[in-house]
Order: C-alpha cells, then sequence, then structure tokens
C-alpha cells in the first residue's frame, strides 16, 4: 500500500489547482490521480478564448490556461498518474484506483480532494420521442469531434438548449461552414453567460428561440430533421405551435451533472439543488477529511471560479493535515425567495477567515437587491441591475459578522425584486 499525506481525484483545473495550493500551505507529499491520458481535463477541447480574465487578468483558450497549470504542477513534485481510474474512497480514506502500468493501486491518504468534474445530460434523460438515428448528440461530444477529432459532425444543425457549451458551438459550427437554423431553449430565458449570447448568436446573427423545444426526431440511418414546438408556463408543449426544421444534425445543450457516483458510494451526503456533496466553508465534506471542490460540487460558469473554489479546498486540506482546522459548532445557509442554493452548506463559528457565499437565482430580475440575513437581522445589503440564472454571483462575509452569530443559526440569503 502507498501512503501519501494528499490524494486529488482528477487532474482538470480543479485538481491540479487544490494540489498545487495544499502543496504551497505545507503538505508534501501528494498525488493526483486523473482518469484521462493527459491533465487539463475538459479544458483540452475548449480552443475558444474567454478563460483566465478573473484568474490571470488577461484572455487565454483552455488549453492555454490548462498549460500554466500543468507547467506548475511539473515544476513540483507532486506525483501525478494519468489514465488512472478511482474505484473507491473507503471511509478510513484510502483510495483504490487501477491502471494499465500498476494494476490495482491501494493508497493510504490523510486528505482527499475529489475533483472529478461534471458530465453532460445526455438525450436519454430529455424523453424526445423519435428513433435512434445518428446525428443527435450532446454539445460537449460535437466539440470533442471538431476541435479534437477533427470531424464535421453535420452541415444544418439545431442546438437544444442555451447552455454555455451549446452557444460556444453554435459559433464554432458556423465558423466550420454549417448552417446552425436556430437555438431552442425550454426557459423563457436563456442559461448562459450574456458575453456568450452576444458573440456566440448576436454576432453570426443566429436566432434564439425561447419558450421552445424540441418535441420529434426524423429519420431512419441519420437525422433528417425535429419537429419544435412552443411551451406553455408549466413548460408543456402547446399544441398547433409545432413546426418542422429540416437538418442532418441535433446538438444538447441542456445542462451538466457533478460526477458524483464515487461520492454516492463512500457514503456522502449530496445537495438536492446542486447534485454535489454538502460542504463547509473550506469545502471540507461530511466525512473528516474527504474534501470536494469544482464543478463535482457546483456546475461553474466560469474556469476562474473554479480554480478560485479549488484552493481553498487546498489551504482546508493542508490545515486538515497539519491539524489546524478548526472544528465545532456551525451556523447553516439558507437560499429562499429566488435563490435555488447555496455553496457552502455550512460555516464553522469559528472560521478564521471571511467566507464567500456562491449561489445561482432560479429566475431573471431586473433593479433587484441581494439580502442576506440571519435571526431576522440584516447582515449585508447588495444592490444588482441583472440577476440571471445561467450567472453564478457571490456574497462575502466578514469572519467578524460570523464569530458574532448565534450557534446553529441560519443565513439566510434571499432576492427582493
Amino acid at each position: 500500500m502507498l501512503n501519501y499525506e494528499l490524494v486529488v481525484v482528477g487532474g482538470g483545473p480543479a485538481g491540479m489547482a487544490a494540489a498545487l495550493e495544499a502543496k504551497k500551505n505545507g503538505v508534501n507529499k501528494i498525488m493526483v490521480l486523473e482518469r484521462a491520458e493527459t491533465l487539463g481535463g475538459i479544458l483540452e477541447q475548449c480552443i475558444h478564448t474567454g478563460f483566465g480574465l478573473h484568474y490571470f487578468g488577461e484572455e487565454l483558450s483552455g488549453p492555454e490556461y490548462a498549460g500554466r497549470f500543468i507547467k506548475l504542477l511539473e515544476d513540483t513534485d507532486i506525483d501525478v498518474k494519468t489514465d488512472t481510474m478511482v474505484l473507491d474512497v473507503a471511509s478510513d480514506n484510502t483510495v483504490t484506483a487501477v491502471n494499465k502500468k500498476d494494476g490495482l493501486l491501494k493508497i493510504q491518504a490523510k486528505a482527499v480532494v475529489l475533483a472529478m468534474g461534471c458530465r453532460e445530460r445526455p438525450r436519454g434523460a430529455l424523453s424526445i420521442a423519435g428513433s435512434r438515428c445518428s446525428g443527435i448528440m450532446t454539445a460537449g461530444t460535437a466539440q470533442k469531434y471538431v476541435n479534437i477529432d477533427g470531424f464535421m459532425p453535420g452541415h444544418e444543425v439545431v442546438i437544444l438548449g442555451s447552455g454555455d457549451i451549446g452557444l460556444i458551438m453554435a459559433r464554432r459550427m458556423t465558423l466550420e461552414g454549417a448552417k446552425v437554423k436556430m437555438v431552442c431553449e425550454l426557459m423563457p430565458y436563456s442559461g448562459g453567460l450574456t458575453r456568450n449570447i452576444v458573440q456566440c448568436l448576436d454576432d453570426f446573427g443566429i436566432p434564439l428561440k425561447l419558450s421552445c423545444t424540441v418535441v420529434a426526431t426524423h429519420g431512419k440511418d441519420r437525422l433528417e430533421g425535429v419537429t419544435i414546438a412552443k411551451v406553455d408556463e408549466r413548460l408543456q408543449p402547446i399544441p398547433g405551435t409545432e413546426e418542422y426544421v429540416p437538418c442532418d444534425t441535433l446538438m444538447l445543450s441542456v445542462g451538466l451533472i457533478p460526477e458524483n457516483e464515487l461520492s454516492k458510494n463512500s457514503g456522502l451526503q449530496l445537495d438536492n439543488i446542486t447534485n454535489g456533496p454538502r460542504v463547509d466553508e473550506y469545502r471540507e465534506t461530511e466525512h473528516a477529511g474527504v474534501f470536494a471542490c469544482g464543478n463535482v460540487l457546483q456546475v461553474h460558469d466560469l474556469v476562474d471560479y473554479v480554480t478560485q473554489e479549488s484552493q481553498i479546498a487546498g489551504i482546508g486540506a493542508a490545515k486538515f493535515i497539519k491539524g489546524e482546522k478548526v472544528t465545532g459548532d456551525c451556523v447553516c445557509t439558507k437560499g429562499i425567495n429566488g435563490v435555488r442554493y447555496i455553496v457552502p452548506q455550512r460555516i464553522n463559528c469559528k472560521t478564521d477567515g471571511d467566507v464567500k457565499l456562491y449561489f445561482r437565482v432560479g429566475a431573471v430580475y431586473n433593479n433587484a437587491k441581494i439580502i442576506v440575513e440571519c435571526d431576522g437581522k440584516e447582515i449585508l445589503s447588495k444592490k444588482k441591475v441583472k440577476l440571471c440564472p445561467g450567472e453564478m454571483e457571490y456574497v462575502i462575509i466578514k469572519q467578524s459578522v460570523i464569530a458574532e452569530l448565534p450557534v446553529n443559526a441560519e443565513i439566510i440569503v434571499r432576492v427582493e425584486a
């Protein structure tokens, strides 16, 4: 059995940032386990720019952003095993993994950071009527075909869902010579960043149809077209609004799901809204010494936020390993009146720093106010010109404020329109 102070599961932007930050904070023996053949995670196929604006203060492509962290990792003595599948994380923080070179690996760790990322919601979750013909794929799969493999998925494209990957692929397919006929969105608002709607759809004249969905696909061997329809306030198709759109490709950008099979098998409690583990301000789960960060915890819209959150987890893991992490009574967080969820879900009353609460709203709000309160008393408020479900928000709670809160109290975050 191998012995390490810290094992990081996942070598994407979250895993690399957590490992580097733990190293910087005094953890000496670190192992990073990555399922793919190279480090970098999904960034390797994201060749568009827009990464690093918050963290590095400059615009980078996905591979460039990942490359900077890979270089930093290579300059340390952190051990990395790629092409390695983690099978289990036991209650005593023993990690079981397997690869071609070493066979079955047992690694005893003092702390574990879960950074497995997320996956796309597949067609099977949508119940769209029609045959299983070729030409129907997730936007991320299409992105890999075009950017990594050099294949063209199709020439006449309809995109279902206005998540960021779908918007980016609308632009990418247009640049490659395809005709993107439309982007259909079930909700009355877009699920992507405003900048992506402007740069990927508006700049290329691609129509965005809100409150609209695909109700059927047509074709035997290859997709020949789709039927779209408008939906009502209950998100059900409205009879009589059906429209046939000829196309040979349907791309799905209908949400991302945190990759939490390992977390579930380890017995970790998952949040009903984020589908990620419930954590404290240092991203420690209910299992002592097990931390989670990045898209496995909550789906982020910017990789810069993934990096920042993962560094928090790296610091927390270092504190735990060195016996410096504070424990004890906590206050809980809860989102109401338009706030869907909050991460972290709990904060230690004796925390040693300010805490940033990340959250998303459930609808579009204009000229709204974010209010944070506890026991009926307002802690802070923040005016926002616009709040959108597609863009993550945050508020910072001062350490001095947390220290004065009653034990087992509840911090409420709500929107006042």
